[in-house]
C-alpha cells in the first residue's frame, strides 16, 4: 500500500495546538504516512516552531487529490475550514477537539495519539453529512456569486440601525414577507450551531432536512421550517426599504446583498465527508457537549441499534422483584 498523505490543519493562535501539531506530524513520519501542511498553516506554524517548516505544503508539493485525511486539530471554526480546504477532493475530515464545544469534533486531546494511528491505518468509518449550495443573483437576474455551506447560509441585515424586508420562497412559490434581522437556513450539522441559538430544531444527523430560521421577524407567520432536501429555498432582500443585507455561509464566507438581491439555496450534491472512529449516539453527543442533566434516567446503559451509550450517570439500582 502506498503511503498515506494525511493533511494536518491546525492554527498557531494557541500554545497547545502549536504542541499537538509538532506531536502529529512526529507521529505520521514515524508510522510511515506524510503529513501536509496548508500553505498558510505551514507559515504561521513554523514561525513557532520550525520544524514544521520542513512538511510539503499542500498543492505545491501534494496534490489535493492524493490527500487521503485531514486530521484537524481545532474547534469547529477549524474544522470548517479543513471541509474548505479539501472541498474539491475526496478526503474525509477527523476532528480532534482542542477545548472547545467541538460539536463536529470526532474525539478529544486526551486520545490524539490513538486517532492519528487509527487513522494512519485507514481504521474508521466515513459519515456523508448534508451540504449546501447557495447562488446570488442581483436585481436582474444575473448570477454574481456562488459558494457552498456545511453548518448554515444566512442572510442577515449589515445594520444595526435597520431590519431588512424579505420575501421567503419554497420551491419557486412565494410562502411570506416580512421584516427581520434576517434568516438563517441550516443543515442538519449546522442546527446545533447558528440555528440552535436562533431557537431552530436540532435535527439528528442521520435525518435529511433542510431548516429555515427567521431571526427576529416581524410577522405572524414566521417560524422554524423544516423542509425536506429535495427543496429549493429562496430568501429575497425587497427593494424599496432601502436596507441592504449580507449572505454569510458558515460564518467564514461572505458576500453583500444590496436591495433586490435573491439568495438560493439548494441541497449539494457533493456532501461534506466526516471520519469517525466511534459509533456514539448522537444524543450522548448532545448531552456531553451541552452538558444536559439526565439525573433520574432509568434506561438501559450499553450497545444500542444506533451507538454506544456513554453512562453520563450512575445508573440507578433496579427495583426488586
Amino acid at each position: 500500500m502506498s503511503e498515506r498523505k494525511i493533511l494536518v490543519v491546525a492554527h498557531a493562535h494557541r500554545d497547545d495546538t502549536v504542541d499537538a501539531a509538532v506531536r502529529v506530524v512526529g507521529l505520521l513520519r514515524s508510522s510511515g504516512a506524510v503529513p501536509v501542511l496548508a500553505s498558510e498553516d505551514r507559515a504561521e506554524l513554523a514561525a513557532i516552531a520550525p520544524v514544521l517548516g520542513e512538511v510539503p505544503e499542500l498543492g505545491t508539493d501534494i496534490a489535493l487529490a492524493d490527500i487521503d485525511l485531514a486530521i484537524v486539530l481545532g474547534g469547529d471554526g477549524t474544522i470548517l475550514r479543513a471541509a474548505e480546504l479539501v472541498r474539491a477532493g475526496t478526503a474525509p475530515v477527523l476532528g480532534i477537539n482542542m477545548g472547545h464545544v467541538g460539536f463536529l469534533a470526532e474525539i478529544e486531546r486526551d486520545a490524539m495519539d490513538a486517532a492519528v494511528h487509527r487513522a494512519i491505518e485507514g481504521d474508521y468509518v466515513v459519515e456523508e453529512r448534508l451540504a449546501l449550495d447557495v447562488r446570488v443573483k442581483d436585481r436582474s437576474g444575473r448570477v454574481v456569486y456562488e459558494t457552498w455551506a456545511l453548518n448554515e447560509a444566512t442572510v442577515e441585515k449589515d445594520s444595526r440601525e435597520r431590519m431588512i424586508e424579505v420575501v421567503m420562497e419554497i420551491d419557486g412559490r412565494p410562502l411570506s414577507t416580512f421584516g427581520a434581522d434576517g434568516v438563517v437556513i441550516a443543515t442538519p450539522t449546522g442546527s446545533t450551531a447558528y440555528n440552535f441559538s436562533a431557537g431552530g430544531p436540532v435535527i439528528w444527523p442521520t435525518v435529511q432536512a433542510i431548516a429555515v430560521v427567521p431571526l427576529s421577524a416581524h410577522a405572524l407567520f414566521a417560524r422554524p421550517l423544516v423542509v425536506g432536501p429535495e427543496h429549493a429555498v429562496a430568501v429575497e432582500v425587497l427593494e424599496g426599504t432601502g436596507a441592504s443585507a449580507v449572505l454569510w455561509c458558515d460564518g467564514r464566507r461572505s458576500h453583500p446583498l444590496p436591495p433586490g438581491a435573491r439568495v438560493s439555496v439548494r441541497r449539494s450534491l457533493r456532501p461534506v465527508r466526516l471520519a469517525r472512529l466511534h459509533p456514539a449516539a448522537f444524543t450522548d453527543r448532545l448531552v456531553r457537549k451541552f452538558k444536559l442533566s439526565v439525573t433520574g434516567w432509568r434506561g438501559p446503559v450499553g450497545p444500542t441499534a444506533t451507538g454506544v451509550i456513554d453512562s453520563v450517570e450512575p445508573p440507578l439500582p433496579e427495583e426488586p422483584a
